[in-house]
Parts: C-alpha cells; sequence; structure tokens
C-alpha cells in the first residue's frame, strides 16, 4: 500500500515509468491472468439534463443531434452482441429521465434472458431505483466521481452535488453491485495531489471496476481551447490502481487510444484487463459524442451491422492476442469478491 506521499513522487517522477508498467502488469497476472474481457457497451441515448463542462452531451449544447434507442432496439442490439459471443453488455446513456424505472426494469430483465451480465452506466438514480434495476437482473454499475476535488468537481459540473455523487456509490456498494467508478485526468485546475486523493479513494471505496480516461476537450464545450491530458500520466494513474486494488477489472479505456496509437494495447500491458467495444448501430454511435475523435472502424461499414460487429470484434482478438493474451469466455466478475 503506497501512502499519498509516495503516489504523489510516483506520478511526479518519469524516470520510473517503465518499471511502474512492469509492476502493475506483473500484479495483473498474478491475480486476474491474462484473460480479457470484452463488454458490449451499447449507447442507448445522448439525451442528458446535466452541463457538466468537459462532455459533449450536455445538455447546453446544442449542435448535438439527439436520439433515444426504443426499448426494442436496445434489447435487439444487446441480443447481436450476445450472438457474437459478448457474455458482458455495458447499458449506457446521459441522464435521460425518459428512461424510468419501470421502463429500464423491463428493458433488464429482457437483456437477462440473454444469459449475460449486465453492467449500467445512467447516472445518478435514487436507492430505491437501483434497488430494482439490481432486483431486476442488474450485475454492475459505472458512475465516475472524475475527481474527488470537491471543488474542482463543483466547477466540472454545474447544478450538480458532489456529496450525492458519492451517496450513489455507497448505495451502489451497500446493495451489491459490482460497483465502477474512475477519473479523468487532465482536467483543467487538477493537480497531482488530487490525482493521488482519487487513487485512494478508489482502494478506501473498495471499487471493483475503475476507469481512468485522459481529458479530450469537446469544441462544444466551455473547455474547448483547453489541452488535453497527458496519455503517459493517465496510465501511471492506471497502474498504481492496478497495483493497489489488485484483483479489480480495469478497462483499456476508448479515450487512452483516441489521444495515442494502441493506446488500449499499451494500457493492457500497464495493468488494465477489459476493453469495451461499441456494438450500438452506427446512426447512433455518431452521435454519442462526449469527446471527439472516438476511435471507429465505422469507415468499413457496409450495411450489415453484425458484419460490422463480427469485423470489429475480430479485430481486437487479433490485436489482444498479438500481445499473448486470451480472450476470456466467462461473465467476467471480480475474482475474489
Amino acid at each position: 500500500m503506497y501512502t499519498k506521499a509516495e503516489i504523489i513522487n510516483i506520478l511526479k517522477d518519469d524516470s520510473q515509468n517503465e518499471a511502474l508498467f512492469l509492476k502493475a502488469d506483473k500484479i495483473r497476472y498474478e491475480n486476474v491472468g491474462d484473460e480479457i474481457h470484452l463488454r458490449g457497451l451499447i449507447e442507448f441515448s445522448n439525451i442528458c439534463s446535466s452541463s457538466c463542462k468537459y462532455c459533449g452531451l450536455r445538455t447546453a449544447n446544442k449542435n448535438v443531434q439527439r436520439y433515444k434507442m426504443s426499448p426494442d432496439e436496445i434489447i435487439q442490439c444487446a441480443k447481436n452482441a450476445a450472438d457474437i459471443g459478448y457474455k458482458t453488455i455495458v447499458l449506457q446513456s446521459g441522464e435521460d429521465k425518459f428512461f424510468t424505472r419501470e421502463i429500464l426494469c423491463k428493458i433488464i430483465s429482457e437483456i437477462k434472458k440473454l444469459d449475460v451480465a449486465l453492467t449500467l452506466s445512467i447516472g445518478e438514480r435514487s436507492k430505491d431505483d437501483y434497488r430494482a434495476f439490481k432486483d431486476a437482473g442488474a450485475d454492475r454499475y459505472l458512475i465516475r466521481i472524475e475527481t474527488t476535488d470537491e471543488n474542482l468537481y463543483t466547477k466540472m459540473h454545474p447544478n450538480m452535488d458532489f456529496k450525492n455523487r458519492l451517496n450513489c456509490l455507497y448505495n451502489l456498494k451497500e446493495l451489491g453491485y459490482e460497483t465502477g467508478t474512475g477519473c479523468l485526468v487532465g482536467l483543467p485546475g487538477q493537480t497531482i495531489e488530487s490525482l493521488a486523493n482519487d487513487i485512494l479513494f478508489f482502494k478506501n471505496l473498495e471499487a471493483d471496476m475503475v476507469g481512468i480516461g485522459p481529458f479530450i476537450p469537446h469544441p462544444n464545450t466551455p473547455l474547448k481551447d483547453t489541452p488535453k491530458g497527458d496519455f503517459t500520466l493517465a496510465l501511471k494513474v492506471m497502474s498504481l490502481v492496478r497495483i493497489l486494488l489488485k484483483d479489480i477489472n480495469i478497462p483499456a479505456t476508448t479515450a487512452m487510444e483516441t489521444i495515442w496509437p494502441n493506446g488500449r494495447i499499451l494500457a493492457l500491458q500497464a495493468g488494465a484487463n477489459v476493453i469495451m467495444p461499441n456494438v450500438t448501430k452506427f446512426e447512433y454511435k455518431k452521435k454519442y459524442e462526449i469527446y471527439p475523435g472516438k476511435i471507429s472502424k465505422d469507415a468499413c461499414y457496409d450495411g450489415n451491422l453484425n458484419n460490422q460487429l463480427l469485423l470489429e470484434k475480430k479485430d481486437i482478438e487479433e490485436k489482444i492476442k498479438s500481445i499473448g493474451r486470451i480472450i476470456s469466455n466467462t461473465k467476467g466478475f471480480r475474482k475474489n469478491h
């Protein structure tokens, strides 16, 4: 267990980066093995009632072509993913109030008939909602804290409540979800000390999943002229999370590869063990732009969704095998919990 001072020193000192990445990779191997879990991501609505300053989906952005998939479309999309071998489905959206507890529970129960694990990433909800989703079959919930610096959080999230965000995470843990969180690296005003606090927060929460991504400025947000986050620093934060939380699931995030060639592969070699390919229909996927420039093989899209999904899955699998890793055929729950 590193102290806060040790974490700060590691984040500041780039002379030992390779040793850090190798240590994280070794701990990953010893605790979760060589299996990579592929999780099919469905971005089912880009409607959002929040105005987070870094996010392209913010409600104040009038340049977004908004959409929401119908429940039947969501379920069919999940079926397509399950049919080609995905063992986990991730449902993600903006804070869209159209999707009530009742609607979501019906979607959850239908998807669970496919014999998959189900992760929700749909924002802040009441504890009763979370309980109902769990009862309907949801296994995991991802709600990123983005930063544990309350002042910075307040600046980045107008009209949102930092303490409510924390309560959501504690409620999810209490209800028995595999609970995921994470942070952005490179937000304006963020310090190395606050990143160290983020890492220690993930440890104290005993998070089951942690996603780390570099900040990427979106042209239709107040942070459009802010420098993007540093890839190496984001990779170091991720590696430290692996070292402190040895057996958790850590995604190699798409944002890593958006700002750095083969960023996801480098993340897999520095502690990560999950990739979340996007299985959303093309006409929706291109409208879900939290940040610009997301990597995609949509240029090859020929109108056949299943062919496209298979093409993307095969491409990712070949990259994973090229570094000696194995594609998991399990649902990928946290091993030791």
